[in-house]
């Protein structure tokens, strides 16, 4: 999975001008990992402002306004992709415009299968 984090003022820092080539490279590489069926899908996430925290106390939910963690950054955009190593995965995200301005996070996904009992 490559996650994109980022805050307000780092995405407006570069200009509307570069935010859209940003978009238009991303979307082009997006569009390459897919024909090649290494892509399985890649999502941006709503503001932080509109997260909620459910919490169970007592067997009764509890729901409150996020976000959940008090960041200087926050989680932006992610994608996941199907490839055949780590290396594979770290050319790709080299390959994604934000690695330029903001960075890249690379984070293998886990299924029950991964987990050791």
């Amino acid at each position: 999975m490559l996650l994109i984090y980022g805050n307000e003022e780092a995405f407006t820092s570069v200009g509307a001008e570069t935010l859209a080539e940003i978009i238009r490279e991303t979307d082009a590489l997006n569009q390459e990992l897919s024909e090649s069926g290494e892509l399985i899908g890649a999502y941006g996430v709503a503001d932080e402002v509109n997260t909620k925290m459910v919490r169970v106390t007592d067997g009764t939910p509890v729901i409150t306004d996020g976000p959940y963690a008090e960041a200087k950054e926050f989680l932006g955009s992610f994608s996941i992709i199907d490839c055949d190593s780590l290396e594979r995965a770290l050319e790709i995200a080299a390959r994604a415009p934000s690695a330029r301005y903001w960075g890249v996070e690379v984070r293998p996904l886990m299924d029950e299968a991964d987990v050791a009992p």
